[in-house]
C-alpha cells in the first residue's frame, strides 16, 4: 500500500512530509529537568515525516547542546527547539541577596507561604523541602540559549511564550526559521510584524499554557491578521479529524501537544501518561498554580484547593518556588495525582499508549480518506438534499 500524500506550505518551509508538528513540551513541576518532548519523542516524530520540537525551557546551554547532540544522533530529519520569552516573570535577585548565602524561600511573600501549607496540610502530605538551588547561582539568558541553538544549526526555533523578534535575524543568518506560539490576534500581528516565519494560533482548549480563546473563533481571525504568513492550527486538536478541519479553515498545519505525551517516546512517567487516558472531555482546567502562567492540567486535589483559597499567582520563577515544596511532599507522600500533568481537552480521545510514529501515520491517514472520500460524500449527501 503506497504513503498517503498530504503536502503543504508549511512542509516545503520546513523540509518535512508532512504538516504535524510536535509542541515543545517542557519540563513538568515534580518530574524532574528534562522535558516531556525530549530527544528520543522529537526524533521519533521527525523521523516519521513530521517536525519534532525539543521542550527547552529552562535548559541552560550545556544541558541544551546536550540534548540537541542527542537529537541530531537519532535523526537527520530537521527538527526545532522550543524555549520561552514570557513576560511578567520574577525579577533577578538583587546583588546582596546573590553576594550571600540565602534560602530563596525568603524571595516568597509570608501570606503565600501561609496559604500553601495550610493546603499541605490539609492534604496531609509530608511537611518536607524540595532540593533547591541557591539564588546566587549564575543565571542564563534568552540569548545564551539562542547562541546555543544557532551554533548547533538547529532547523528551527520555536517560541512558546514571547516574541521571539529580537533573534530573528540570528535564526535567520544561520539558516534557520522561527515558529512563534500566540493566543489572541494582537500577539499573531506583533510575531508576524517581528519576522516570525510561521504563527502558530494555540485555542483555549490545549493543554499547557494557554490563552482565553477557542481555537474555531480564534483561527480565522489570526489567519486574517498574519497573512501572508503561514499559520498553524493548536488547541483541541488529536487526530485526523482535527488536521482536515484545521487545513480546511486555511491553517498550514497543526502543532500537537497532548496526543504525544501517552507515547512510548514520551519523557513522562506512565501513571501520568494513564491519568490522561484516563481523563474525559471535562476532566481538565486551566489553573496557574503550577507555573504563575495561565495552564491547561488534569485536574485534581491540590488546584481545587489551591483555587478555592482564591490566592493570586505569584509571578513566573516565584510560583514554581513556592509550589515546589509541595511537590515534593506529593512525590514523598505517595501523591503523584497532584503533580503537574498538562493535558489539553482532546484527553477524551486519548485510549493507549502507543508509538509516536504511529499515532502521526494515523493522524495523516485519516486526514487523507476525509479528503479523498468522507468529505466528498457529505457534501454531495447535503446537495441533494
Amino acid at each position: 500500500m503506497s504513503k498517503p500524500v498530504l503536502h503543504t506550505v508549511l512542509c516545503d518551509l520546513l523540509d518535512i512530509e508532512y504538516p504535524i508538528v510536535l509542541a515543545g513540551m517542557g519540563p513538568t513541576v515534580g518530574g524532574g529537568q528534562a522535558g516531556v518532548a525530549g530527544p528520543e519523542l522529537v526524533a521519533a516524530v521527525s523521523n516519521a515525516g513530521g517536525l519534532g520540537v525539543l521542550g527547552a525551557a529552562g535548559f541552560p546551554p550545556d544541558r541544551l547542546e546536550q540534548a540537541i547532540k542527542r537529537i541530531q544522533d537519532l535523526t537527520d530529519r530537521p527538527f526545532g527547539v522550543d524555549i520561552l520569552l514570557p513576560s511578567n516573570v520574577a525579577p533577578r535577585p538583587k546583588r546582596e541577596q546573590r553576594e550571600r548565602p540565602s534560602d530563596p524561600r525568603e524571595l516568597l511573600p509570608e501570606d503565600h507561604r501561609a496559604a500553601i501549607g495550610g493546603i499541605r496540610e490539609a492534604l496531609e502530605l509530608p511537611d518536607v523541602e524540595a532540593p533547591r538551588a541557591d539564588v546566587r547561582t549564575p543565571r542564563f539568558t534568552p540569548q545564551d540559549q539562542v547562541d546555543a541553538i544557532t551554533g548547533l544549526q538547529v532547523p528551527v526555533l520555536a517560541t512558546g511564550l514571547g516574541n521571539p523578534a529580537p533573534y530573528v535575524d540570528q535564526v535567520h543568518e544561520a539558516g534557520g526559521k522561527v515558529i512563534s506560539l500566540v493566543g489572541n490576534v494582537k500577539n499573531a500581528r506583533r510575531v508576524a510584524d517581528g519576522g516570525a516565519d510561521i504563527v502558530v494560533a494555540q485555542g483555549h482548549e490545549a493543554g499547557g499554557h494557554t490563552g482565553r480563546i477557542g481555537t474555531m473563533a480564534l483561527l480565522p481571525q489570526v489567519l486574517d491578521a498574519a497573512a501572508p504568513k503561514p499559520v498553524v492550527a493548536a488547541g483541541g486538536i488529536g487526530d485526523g479529524r482535527g488536521l482536515a478541519a484545521a487545513l480546511a479553515m486555511g491553517c498550514a498545519g497543526v502543532w500537537c501537544g497532548t496526543m504525544f505525551i501517552p507515547t512510548q517516546e514520551a519523557n513522562l512517567d506512565e501513571f501520568r501518561k494513564r491519568r490522561i487516558l484516563a481523563a474525559r472531555d471535562e476532566d481538565t482546567r486551566v489553573t496557574r498554580l503550577y507555573s504563575g502562567k495561565t495552564m491547561r492540567n488534569i485536574t485534581n486535589e491540590l488546584i481545587e484547593a489551591w483555587e478555592d483559597s482564591g490566592t493570586e499567582a505569584l509571578p513566573m520563577g516565584l510560583q514554581g518556588l513556592l509550589i515546589a515544596d509541595i511537590a515534593e511532599a506529593a512525590k514523598q507522600g505517595d501523591r503523584q495525582d497532584l503533580l503537574m500533568n498538562a493535558a489539553g481537552q482532546i484527553s477524551g480521545l486519548l485510549e493507549e499508549i502507543r508509538p509516536a510514529a504511529e499515532v502521526l501515520q494515523e493522524m495523516v491517514a485519516e486526514a487523507v480518506e476525509i479528503f479523498e472520500q468522507r468529505l466528498p460524500a457529505n457534501v454531495r449527501a447535503a446537495v441533494a438534499v
